[in-house]
């Protein structure tokens, strides 16, 4: 770094421009001009006071300075002492103290020196190990300043002076000078310096000391990877033997299932050989590469990759053989084994065989033929004993390994376990159980969403978790315990999905519009079959210009009644349904209210066709009773007749008729007493005694005429009168005069054809006067109705 100018330098120059424009010239001025200093560095600024009489004060940014730092040189100067400063850019200003004006000024600017150098010695070509062709340096500088910087990298050793190998406008240089070697060698540690310079200002770094050993970057190895049995052998070469190095050896999967890559650390001194102890996955293809570094000094680049596939390790074969029962059918039951297969990179031929024994038979020797199976799964057929199922592997024809499990009988006792239960967590189906009594040795849990995919794991304890699920598939999970050589019966939990989704999707049937209201109704259907439960539902409705009003229900309901709207308005409406996974939308609805309430119009129309029918109704009523009454015919008194009745009080004896007086063809017989004043009483002494007979042909013992053959009616009864054979006419027939009402008499008789049954009751007999009674009966002529 430059040093500035001394406050005594800055004096001087500041009094001889000063004399040069005149002892008796009256100015105000600060020195020194638009100055340039590191960040953290102290300076002196003056101020001349020739033009004014009294103190000064100085402003930094508009802010005084505290008085402690000016220092009065004299009358007309004041220096002004600045320590630390750290301002990116300020502006500095000389007040007088009376009147504040403005004397001069100055502005201050800062800059920093280049820090933190990092240095690699490295190789252009990667096959040349001889010496590095590049020397690269890196460092940190902040730039405060609009000017252009460049950059210089100067490098010095014990053997070599300092000289210039790079130039470089941003924080980073690269030499690739043929001549580079000739600075740079590994004979004592290298000095290095950057030098940042703009056109007002230069600075230097501090100097940072390097081994060439510790920055250099070694060139990638070579290297060679041999497959074993169960591990690989990597190898390669040291470009420099004589000095310790660490490397590292990455291998990782080809085919990434979310193993992350591993690395092996080993320190090395001359050839270097590397027996990975890591376990490889048989029949795996690995990617593998290597990269060294001295100590202290850069990692190398990474080898190129090596793709290797490992062999088989017998040791890693876990058929883990398993069965799935069918329902008996017929008295045979289908048993689907399943098994690990061995994974098909292995580039070797494999056989599966299958062996069904009944167990009952195991002892005895008996034979059975092997059933050949290409793949898993493999269905066999067993009959309703107990059997055990054997699976046999073969690498070309030689046995690799083998594996059985047991087929319970039908209807066999065996233990089981109970209270499976069943939750998820994040796409994770947890599963836990209650073990039975008898010791286990184990479980077996087996899972399928679709009936025909099987998977399986074994577990030492009552719970486990299942992984790798597909997602919103219901799922259904069995428990087996396992004994030593034989398994229990499986209890089987409830489905249960490994995750929800969000509800299904909503759908707006209707929407009724009245004037003040409208009812909305919605459907939910789910396209899966794990969709969570909806927890309530939020209806948004809104006028075109209004806001926005919502409604929440609970997650039962699928209809609603939107109140307090506004007549002859359009409205939108759509729905969102709520759960515990998220919410869905429906799509939005326009409906319009009503005028008037629709309802009121139902009501007044039904009402008013209500009245019209009874209208209608009552004058078809009064239509009929009226054309009754024009009908109706009048009797006719000239075809009545006159008889007498005795008294109720004078009968010996009362008739009743069997038969149903309306089946009669007459009419009811009305008795009214009169006093017979003008008319002669009977004959003295008459006293007729009725004697009693079985057969009458009508309640009345006078009848009108026959309405058939206008000729009385005859009277079938026998009366013993006491003075005549006939009785006395009641209605004479004087002055000539026709009279409508004729006579009867008691002797005429009723023809055989219109007699009728009747009962005479006896009663008791007294004297009375007898009376004249008027008896209207079909006074009607034949053809006008009655």
């Amino acid at each position: 770094m430059k040093e500035m100018y001394p406050s005594l330098a800055i004096f001087i120059l500041f009094l001889i421009s000063t004399t040069c424009k005149g002892q008796q010239a009256n100015t105000c001025n600060v020195a020194p001009k638009d100055q340039y200093i590191e960040v953290g560095s102290d300076t002196e600024i003056v101020c001349e006071t020739s033009c004014i009489r009294g103190n000064i004060y100085w402003t930094l940014n508009n802010i005084r300075i505290n008085e402690s730092w000016s220092n009065t040189i004299n009358s007309s100067h004041t220096e002004l002492s600045l320590k630390n400063f750290t301002h990116h850019s300020a502006t500095l200003q000389c007040h007088s103290a009376d009147t504040r004006q403005v004397l001069g000024g100055t502005t201050i600017r800062t800059y920093t020196k280049p820090s933190k150098i990092s240095c690699m010695w490295h190789y252009d070509n990667q096959e040349d190990a001889v010496v590095p062709q590049l020397f690269t340096c890196n460092w940190e500088h902040q730039n405060n300043s609009s000017l252009k910087i460049s950059y210089s990298v100067l490098v010095s050793s014990s053997q070599v002076n300092q000289s210039e190998i790079c130039n470089s406008h941003v924080t980073t240089c690269t030499s690739r000078d043929i001549d580079t070697s000739d600075k740079i060698h590994f004979m004592g540690n290298l000095i290095v310096t950057v030098r940042a310079r703009t056109a007002a200002w230069e600075a230097d770094s501090d100097p940072y000391e390097f081994d060439p050993y510790s920055i250099l970057k070694l060139i990638r190895p070579q290297l060679k990877v041999t497959v074993l049995s169960d591990h690989l052998l990597v190898k390669w070469n040291s470009p420099i033997p004589q000095r310790e190095s660490h490397c590292q050896v990455k291998f990782a999967k080809a085919v990434s299932d979310g193993t992350p890559e591993k690395v092996v650390n080993k320190t090395l001194n001359s050839m270097y050989k590397v027996e990975l102890i890591e376990k490889m996955e048989s029949c795996c293809t690995y990617k593998v590469s290597v990269r060294c570094a001295l100590v202290k000094a850069p990692w190398s680049d990474w080898s190129q990759e090596k793709t290797v596939l490992t062999k088989l390790n017998e040791s890693d074969i876990q058929l883990q053989l398993w069965r799935k029962v069918a329902k008996q059918k017929n008295g045979v039951r289908k048993v689907h084994a399943m098994w690990r297969e061995i994974p098909p990179t292995c580039q070797d031929t494999f056989t599966y065989a299958i062996k069904q024994i009944a167990y009952k038979e195991h002892t005895t020797g008996v034979s059975y033929t092997d059933t050949l199976c290409s793949s898993s799964p493999c269905v066999v057929d067993v009959n309703q004993e107990a059997h055990r199922i054997i699976l046999t592997v073969f690498r070309n024809e030689t046995l690799l390994a083998k594996d059985s499990v047991y087929v319970p009988a039908v209807g066999q006792s065996l233990p089981q376990v109970t209270e499976v239960q069943t939750s998820t967590m994040e796409g994770v189906i947890l599963v836990s159980w209650k073990p039975p009594v008898q010791p286990v040795r184990g479980y077996m849990i087996d899972w399928t969403h679709s009936g025909n995919q099987y998977n399986w794991k074994e577990s030492k304890y009552t719970n486990t978790s299942l992984i790798d699920l597909l997602d919103k598939k219901p799922y259904n999970i069995t428990v087996t315990p396992l004994f030593d050589n034989k398994t229990g019966y499986g209890t089987e939990a409830l489905q249960v999905c490994s995750t929800v989704g969000d509800p299904g999707n909503i759908t707006i049937v209707n929407v009724q519009a009245y004037d003040k209201s409208a009812n909305v109704r919605w459907d939910t259907k789910s396209q899966e079959v794990c969709s969570d439960a909806v927890i309530n539902y939020t209806i948004f409705y809104s006028a075109q210009k209004g806001p926005t009003l919502n409604v929440t229900v609970d997650g039962t309901k699928h209809d609603i009644f939107l109140k307090d709207l506004n007549p002859g308005t359009q409205y939108s409406v759509y729905i969102i349904a709520t759960a515990l996974t998220g919410t869905t939308k429906s799509s939005e609805r326009l409906f319009e209210t009503k005028r008037f309430d629709p309802r009121l119009l139902t009501v007044l129309s039904v009402s008013g066709s209500i009245v019209i029918v009874l209208v209608l109704s009552l004058g078809l009523c009064c239509a009929i009773q009226w054309k009754k009454f024009r009908e109706k015919p009048v009797p006719d008194p000239g075809l009545s007749s006159l008889a007498l009745w005795p008294s109720a009080d004078h009968q010996k004896g009362i008739c009743q008729a069997f038969t149903n007086p309306s089946e009669s063809n007459y009419d009811w017989v009305y008795i009214e007493e009169l006093q017979r004043t003008s008319n002669p009483p009977l004959a003295i002494g008459c006293n007729p005694a009725i004697e009693q007979i079985e057969e009458y042909t009508d309640p009345a013992t006078v009848l009108a005429p026959d309405i058939q053959n206008e000729k009385p009616a005859e009277l079938v009864q026998t009366q013993h009168l006491g003075c005549s054979e006939e009785s006395t006419a009641l209605i004479s027939s004087e002055n000539g005069t026709f009279n409508p009402y004729r006579s009867q008499g008691s002797v005429e008789t009723v023809p055989a054809k219109m007699s009728k049954q009747y009962k005479c009751l006896p009663a008791k007999q007294e004297k009375t006067a007898p009376v004249t009674v008027y008896v209207t009966l079909n006074m009607f002529e034949q053809g006008l109705g009655q």
